[in-house]
C-alpha cells in the first residue's frame, strides 16, 4: 500500500473512533440507519431474484 493510502486508512479509522468515543449515541444511531439501508437492499435483491425463478 503506498504511504498515502495508509496515513488516510489512519486517518478515517482515528477520526471513526474519536466519534464514537465522543457521541456514542449518536454514533449508534448513524450505524443503526447505515444497516437499515444495507438491510433493505439485500430483502430487495433477494425479492427481485426470487421473482426472476418464480417466472
Amino acid at each position: 500500500m503506498p504511504p498515502i493510502k495508509k496515513i488516510v486508512l489512519w486517518l478515517v479509522v482515528i477520526f471513526l473512533l474519536y466519534a464514537i468515543f465522543t457521541s456514542p449515541d449518536q454514533a449508534a444511531a448513524i450505524f443503526g440507519a447505515a444497516w437499515d439501508i444495507v438491510s433493505t437492499g439485500v430483502q430487495n435483491i433477494a425479492r427481485f431474484f426470487d421473482s426472476l425463478i418464480r417466472r
